[in-house]
Order: structure tokens, then sequence, then C-alpha cells
């Protein structure tokens, strides 16, 4: 990271994670494609057809483990209900089901034992990719379990639904499952009683740990795992519907894994129809990413990955004081410095004419923003006990695009639960006026130097930076400066659609 020097005074100091790691890499896979949706809740398959459906995308499955292997794949990551497909009722999804048994308890290669245990065909298969293709597999499928009355969580129908990762390694060999924690809508899937920590040995690179779509918005078991079990790698297979302006797949997954400093696998579901696309290989050193709406055709993402060898946190000072983020014009005229300017050259900026104050409903919560007027200023803007402050360039106005600042405190009242967020946002409105700002855009032709903070009491931030026709950065310069996070990012190639310093205070949930 680059230290930037203003006046001998201190601009803000960063502290994050950087990982560490050696020359080592290993080759990843993961696979976006579209899977079986049936919406009419009144038709029920038998097993027969239901595997007929299944085996269908089990044979894809195979081609893609087959064209890996030629790449030197050493694990390969698929989406959840990748297989058994999205229904609207248990009775629908019944059929897809099958008995998993627990790795922890047997040992078990179902390639070499398909008649261990019944019902499993699905398993078996899974098992034989893995074991011919000489590469550890996760994928998704559906697990049922069946509950005696006296079981006070029992469903009435007497059995468990559960949305399970089940992963193998290069002989085949069932290693490990995770049953996903935090469901989206719904009962067609149960909640394991407890939260499951699920981390896996490989041969090649160390410990992975495992989490399933929503799972990544909360604390346990995402950040558990990484905090609390030292994971520096996560497999993530999703059905992730896109929700812009904060969070569409590619812009969240990239900005959770630069937060930690990890390696993330996220392997999504291909249905642009209904805004879900966007799978990635995220790791410290780059972020390749597939993100399609206008294709029906899936995608096989193959990367390099760096061996993590340990997560270290380290302070990078730059130079400036509290006073600086709470009011003095240094901060802003770094921001808008010319790019080759001399630092000791700057002098106070001139500030613009501040923007009209608005509300507005983005994603569900009651914004409050504040509109940017002119090619350049600093604004900021306050809800609760979060403030939230911007300073910018921008390259032109000839388009007459509107842009706001905006912040929000509070729990985000989802339809399907809800969490406690801090929000820092510059956001691209959808149109000329302030009753578009905060809807979906992704298209943008301004080029915007920033820097944008907040005073969070929130301690996890992710830092997304959004641009035109969902390309996703990495920003500058991020970090905290006492008790405010700042982003700064400079020269971007695309026009911005959002930036955004994402806070999830876990402790309210």
């Amino acid at each position: 990271m680059e230290t930037f020097f203003l006046r001998g005074l201190l601009l803000c100091w960063q502290c994050f994670v950087i990982p560490v790691w050696g020359l080592d890499f290993y080759t990843a896979a993961v696979f976006e494609h579209p899977s079986y949706f049936e919406s009419n809740v009144s038709i029920v398959s038998t097993r027969s057809e239901a595997l007929n459906i299944m085996r269908e995308f089990l044979d894809i499955y195979q081609e893609q483990v087959h064209a890996a292997s030629k790449q030197g794949v050493k694990i390969i990551v698929f989406p959840e209900k990748g297989i058994h497909g999205l229904h609207l009722s248990r009775p629908a999804l019944f059929p897809y089901l099958e008995p998993i048994p627990d790795p922890n308890v047997v040992q078990w290669n179902p390639c070499l034992h398909p008649t261990a245990y019944n019902d499993t065909e699905v398993l078996h298969q899974l098992s034989c990719m893995a074991r011919n293709g000489s590469m550890y597999l996760v994928a998704n499928m559906g697990e049922r379990q069946t509950c005696e009355q006296s079981d006070p969580k029992c469903p009435p129908d007497g059995r468990y639904h559960f949305n399970t990762n089940v992963v193998f390694d290069a002989e085949g060999t069932f290693i490990a499952k995770y049953q996903r924690w935090n469901l989206y809508y719904g009962n067609i899937y149960d909640k394991p009683k407890t939260v499951q920590h699920v981390i896996f040995n490989t041969s090649f690179a160390g410990r992975f740990g495992i989490i399933t779509g929503f799972d990544i918005l909360f604390y346990e078991p995402a950040v558990s795992l990484i905090e609390n079990y030292d994971v520096k790698q996560i497999v993530f297979p999703t059905a992730w519907m896109n929700q812009l302006p904060l969070l569409s797949a590619v812009q969240f997954h990239q900005a959770f894994a630069t937060a930690f400093g990890i390696n993330l696998f996220a392997a999504n579901q291909h249905h642009p129809e209904d805004d879900i696309t966007g799978s990635g290989i995220y790791t410290p050193l780059d972020f390749p990413y597939y993100y399609n709406s206008e294709s029906s055709e899936g995608k096989l993402l193959v990367a390099k990955v760096p061996i993590i060898t340990s997560r270290q946190n380290h302070s990078l000072q730059l130079e400036v004081t509290a006073a600086l983020l709470k009011g003095n014009n240094y901060f802003e005229a770094f921001v808008l410095q010319k790019k080759g300017e001399k630092q000791e050259q700057i002098g106070p900026m001139e500030r613009n004419d501040p923007g009209d104050i608005f509300h507005n409903i983005m994603m569900y919560d009651n914004y409050t923003f504040i509109s940017l007027t002119g090619l350049k200023g600093s604004l900021h803007i306050c809800s609760n006990t979060l403030c939230c402050h911007v300073a910018y360039k921008r390259s032109n106005d000839t388009d007459g695009n509107l842009y706001a600042l905006g912040v929000y405190d509070g729990f985000n009242n989802r339809v399907f639960g809800a969490y406690y967020t801090q929000v820092c946002t510059l956001v691209k409105c959808a149109g000329s006026s302030y009753d578009t700002c905060g809807q979906n855009v992704t298209t943008a032709s301004d080029i915007i130097d920033f820097g944008l903070w907040g005073n969070f009491s929130a301690t996890h931030i992710y830092p997304e930076i959004l641009a035109d026709k969902m390309k996703i950065y990495r920003a500058d310069t991020r970090g905290w400066a006492n008790s405010n996070y700042c982003m700064i990012k400079k020269g971007m190639s695309a026009g911005l659609v959002t930036a955004a310093l994402y806070g999830r205070w876990y402790e309210k949930d």
C-alpha cells in the first residue's frame, strides 16, 4: 500500500488484514449454471422422475469436472440447489432429497460402495466425479432426516429437510457436510438444531470452511469461521438474487473477501431473468468473476489461487488527526488533488454549496440522502449515531447525472429477516429526480475520485465499489482513522455506480 503524507499530518490510518502467502498457488474452479425451478406447488414428482431430472444436471456437472481436470483444478465448487432445483413446497421438494450420513461418524466412499445406504444415487454420482476427476468437489443437495413426534422441533410431516453442502476428496471419499443455518424464507427447509462450523482439510492448501447463501450476511457461521476458527478460505454455494444498489452478488461477496483477506469461492446459479447471476474466485491478489445478465449459458470459472499461510493485522499510518475528520479540509484536499501534484502545494479547497437533503426507501430501508452539486466538493449527512462524509471530484457532469450521499443506521427491514446495518453510500440515481435515488442502476459514465468515511459503531465494514456494467473495484486505501472508517478511490476507468461502506453491527441482530 502507498503511504501518503499531507503537510506532515496523519490523513488516515489503516488497520486491516493483510494476508501473508508464499509463492505457492493452486488452481480452483466455480461453476455457475441454471438449474430446475418448479413454481407449480401442486406438481409432486415420483422419486424416479426426480432422479431423471437431477441426472440431467449431474451430467452437466460431469462435463465441467472433466473440463476442469484438463486445467489442473484441485477443487471445484457448484452452486446452491444446482442439482435438485428450486421448489416452493415441502411435498414437491421431498422426492429430490436423500438421507446423508454423518461423515464424522462413518467413513464412506459412495463411488466404491454405492449400496451402503439406500436412496443415495446423487451422492454416488458426485463421489465418482471427484474420484475420476482427481479433485475435491463441493456440491449442494437436499437432505432428509426422519424424526419422531416426541421431538418438539419435528415438523408435522415427520421429517427434517436440510439445505446441505457435501464435500468429497480427490479419491471420492465423503469427508464433510454442512446444513445451512440462515434460511431465507418459508418452511420448505428446516434449520438445524445448532449452528455448525464445518471445516475440511485438503492435501494441497490446508483448511476450508463452508457456508451457504444467506449465511454470508451473518456472524454465525461465516464470520465466526474466520475469526474464531482461523479459516482462510471458504467455499460458498449460493443461489443469490442480486439486490442493487448494495447487495449484488459480485459486489458484496468481493467486499466480504477483501475485508477479511481470505479466499472466497462463490458459485451462484444462473437465472438472469430473475436477476440471479454473479460468481467469483475472490482472493487477496485478484478477483476473477462472472456476471452475465444477457446469456442463458452458465460458466466454468478457473483461476490460480494463492495459499494463504497466515492473516496478520497491520496498521498503515497516513498522518491525520481526529480533528481533520471532524471538519478540517485537508482530507478533502487530498482526495481532490490532481494526479502528480505535489502534496505540499495543496491549499484549502473551496467548498461548494451543500445539496438538498431528502429521504427515500432503498432496499426496504428509509435512507437519508444529500445530493451532490458541482464537479467537486465535500458533504456530510447523519442518521442516528452515524455520520457519513464524502469528498469527491467528478470528471464531468455534462450528462446531468444525479448522485447522492446516503446514510442508514438501523435494522434492515427485509421481508425474510431483519439484521442491523450501518451504511454510508455514494449512489448514482436512476434519473434526474430525487425519488430515483436508491433504485437499481447498472450503467454510469461519470468518473469520480472520492473519499468516503463515517464514524461507525459497527466493527465489521465491507468496502464496495461498483462501476458501469457491473464492474467491481477495490479501494486504493481503506481502514480505520480513530473512530472513522474511510475508503479512497481515484483513477477509475469506468463510471461509478455505487461506493459503499456496508457496516454490519452483528451484536445488535
